[in-house]
């Protein structure tokens, strides 16, 4: 390993390592409105990409030697002040190579917080430059007493562009948001804004919520954001947004979350691996502003797979990890069942538009390979801000009730009956069988009258029947089908007895195996 040292460490009778607002040139009055000014004159000008340079020794760092350089707890902002929430910085380099500017907010005025060596340790790391205290951070992390009184979890992390990750009470990191997507999946090519100065307010001492404000900025868009936190079983988030863009965007995605799947039931593949799943989320859920509520069932595709669902309206949508049963990942380490699902809520401009799904090929779980954005119809462009509003929530069961049947499996196999003869059988190869499991919040005796509504783009569906699933206490949909080509054909199923809807609908795009051998 690379030795480094850190010619500051070396100081004797070192102050204390707890950060300090910036000297008094640096403190400035802020408030919303001055942050939405800031961001509109900075549409107003040409696009200033940071330099992404940093100090030859962090520049070099490995994967493993930038882990080992750790934020000091005893250095956390507001903890000798015994606040409620806490504040860790992030250390530039390896990936993170654009520093952001971090200001805490009080009584009105901001104070930037200056870059000092004392605040981390750097495990077997040794650096021979100094390093300025005008570096800045890769980013930072709220800390908050989530899970017990007496001890401050990590509750939410902002790091890289502009993405975010919390958690609820009894979960652990798994999918992230991001402020805006630009362009996911567009011919034109994807832009990754990134916010660029962060504006944190100081919490009271008995505070239970705490507000960070950022500044957007990208090539085509600039924001101000405000984003309320309210932790608890589920991390709730507010975000209010203005956006002034550069230029007309092609596809905007509001409320972006971005997760991982390698595979699960229903797209298992020919990964060998000793764990039966692994996915930080195992399906979409959308509910539009008619009522009907819809499951998309995620996949790992063999080529990119963009799929949009229209809206004139909508309540809400997300990525969720229905599946908590630990046995059916049997990881100990990554402990996939307690990964949170996300849910957002729109509370203003979001409009008519379609929710986006992006499934991106993976062969690796480092890698978030799902993004889900929704997109308004109306196209913006220079010189017409456009505010929007939502509520975002982190945690195990974030979804509003229904009293429909929620689907909890879907599993895809052979149509053909093993044993018997391929002539005796009146299938093609390529039938399939969906066995597609609904658990129901009330308790369900009988199956009798209950008919699986079954739809296909093109192609056939035969024998759909239901029965009860005692083992979830729901019901069980089982149909064959018989694909009529190779392009992928959209399905839909959902359970009704006469003309009531017992369950949600369920959506599944089949496409043709992938070849990842």
């Amino acid at each position: 390993m690379i030795s480094l040292l850190i010619a500051a460490l070396a100081l004797t009778a070192a102050p204390s390592p707890e950060p300090r607002a910036g000297a008094s040139a640096d403190s400035k009055p802020f408030n919303e409105a001055w942050l939405r000014d800031r961001a509109q004159r900075l549409a107003a000008a040409e696009y200033a990409p940071p330099s992404g340079k940093l100090p030859p020794a962090l520049a070099k760092l490995s994967f493993d030697q930038y882990r080992d350089i750790r934020y000091r707890p005893d250095a956390s902002v507001w903890r000798r002040e015994k606040l409620p929430f806490e504040l860790q910085l992030f250390h530039l380099g390896l990936f993170y190579t654009d520093p952001v500017s971090i200001y805490i907010v009080e009584r009105g005025h901001s104070r930037l917080l200056r870059y000092n060596p004392k605040m981390f340790t750097f495990g077997a790391n040794q650096i021979t430059e100094p390093l300025p205290d005008t570096l800045g951070f890769a980013g930072f992390r709220i800390h908050y007493p989530l899970n017990r009184k007496d001890y401050h979890d990590e509750l939410i992390a902002f790091l890289g562009a502009s993405y975010f990750r919390a958690v609820g009470r009894g979960t652990n990191y798994g999918l992230s948001a991001r402020g805006l997507a630009i362009d996911t999946a567009a011919p034109t090519g994807e832009i990754f804004p990134q916010f660029r100065e962060f504006y944190i307010e100081k919490p009271t001492r008995h505070a239970r919520r705490i507000v960070v404000h950022a500044l957007l900025d990208s090539p085509s868009t600039t924001g101000a954001y405000r984003i309320e936190i309210i932790p608890g079983d589920n991390c709730e988030m507010r975000v209010t947004a203005t956006l002034f863009p550069r230029r007309t965007v092609e596809r905007l995605g509001l409320a972006p979350l971005t997760s991982m799947h390698l595979y699960g039931k229903n797209d298992r593949g020919n990964f060998d691996d000793y764990r039966p799943e692994v996915h930080d989320s195992d399906g979409l859920a959308i509910w539009f502003g008619n009522g009907e509520r819809l499951w998309r069932p995620l996949q790992n595709p063999g080529r990119l797979e963009v799929s949009a669902f229209r809206a004139n309206s909508i309540k809400g949508f997300g990525l969720l990890q229905r599946d908590r049963q630990q046995y059916h990942y049997e990881d100990l380490e990554a402990s996939y069942e307690r990964r949170p699902s996300a849910w957002i809520e729109p509370t203003s401009g979001f409009g008519a538009g379609s929710v986006f799904l992006v499934e991106i090929p993976s062969r690796e779980e480092i890698h978030d390979n799902i993004v889900a954005f929704f997109t308004p119809d109306e196209k913006f462009a220079p010189g017409t801000p456009f505010r929007f509003s939502y509520r975002m929530l982190f945690g195990l069961d974030p979804v509003p009730q229904t009293p429909a049947a929620v689907t909890v499996a879907t599993r895809i196999g052979s149509a053909r009956r093993i044993g018997m003869a391929a002539e005796h059988q009146n299938l093609a190869p390529s039938a399939r069988k969906f066995v597609l499991d609904f658990t129901s919040a009330s308790p369900v005796a009988s199956a009798d009258g209950v008919q699986a509504v079954v739809t296909a783009g093109k192609g056939s569906v035969r024998e759909a029947r239901v029965q009860v699933n005692p083992f979830i206490h729901g019901y069980r949909a089982v149909f064959d089908f018989v694909p009529s080509g190779r392009e992928p054909v959209e399905l839909r199923c959902f359970l009704q007895r006469k003309d009531q809807a017992l369950s949600e609908t369920w959506s599944y795009r089949l496409s043709q195996p992938r070849e990842d051998g």
